[in-house]
């Protein structure tokens, strides 16, 4: 009998920097995928949309949905565009995720952000345990972003569970972990909308908050554990 297998790709939004009031978040997205579930035919037809148009690249939605290198040059309906084919290919895609972070506060330092976020991370893991558990092997992908992070996500997954691998990658090699940014920016963007108010790019790009969370949020969140 084949082995069960679970893929996990790690994302992070925000740093272990000091406190900054216009961005108080650090979130981390993970992706999980059985790799029983075949998602071949899902991904090719996602490159087959986007072949005539574009270059191939690592999607980084949030730089998309501001208009930020290396997407300054392109009009609004190329980006949504590239964005909702992205968007498409998350909701379509038979994955589940989970999304962890903190607010930071000014008193905050490196080490009381590691403690409050390995808390969180582990608290996310624990109320799935049954679903990861039922996985003979854990594959955890990362592009070793920051050291931190990573020191986090190896102390975390090897006190949880056994039989836990973790490989280091580049975005563009795995769509499923340009959807994890995906997720990771949606559910910032979340957070900010409903704590202050979405910036004037991210307004110009959604149209307004409401649009926001039916239209996009809403379908995503649907995967969340």
């Amino acid at each position: 009998m084949a082995k069960k297998i679970l893929s996990i790709f790690v994302d992070e939004s925000g740093d272990f920097g000091p406190y900054q009031s216009h961005c108080p978040f650090y979130l981390v997205s993970m992706v999980l995928h059985d790799q029983q579930l075949d998602l071949s035919h899902l991904i090719k037809e996602h490159d087959r949309h986007l072949a005539d148009c574009y270059e191939p690249h690592a999607i980084h939605t949030g730089p998309l949905i501001r208009r930020e290198k290396p997407y300054t040059s392109w009009q609004c309906e190329a980006r949504k565009k590239l964005f909702n084919s992205l968007f498409h290919l998350a909701r379509k895609a038979d994955i589940h995720y989970i999304c962890a972070g903190i607010h930071k506060r000014p008193n905050m330092d490196s080490v009381k952000m590691t403690a409050e976020l390995s808390k969180n991370i582990a608290a996310k893991l624990r109320k799935n345990e049954a679903y990861f558990k039922s996985f003979d092997k854990i594959i955890v992908y990362y592009d070793n972003g920051q050291i931190e992070l990573s020191k986090i996500l190896s102390s975390v997954f090897n006190t949880l569970f056994f039989h836990v691998e973790f490989r280091l990658v580049s975005p563009i090699e795995y769509k499923l972990f340009q959807i994890a940014d995906l997720i990771c920016t949606m559910e910032l963007l979340a957070l900010k909308a409903n704590e202050t108010q979405l910036s004037r790019s991210e307004q110009e790009f959604f149209m307004n908050k409401r649009s926001f969370q039916k239209n996009y949020l809403k379908a995503l969140q649907k995967k969340n554990l």
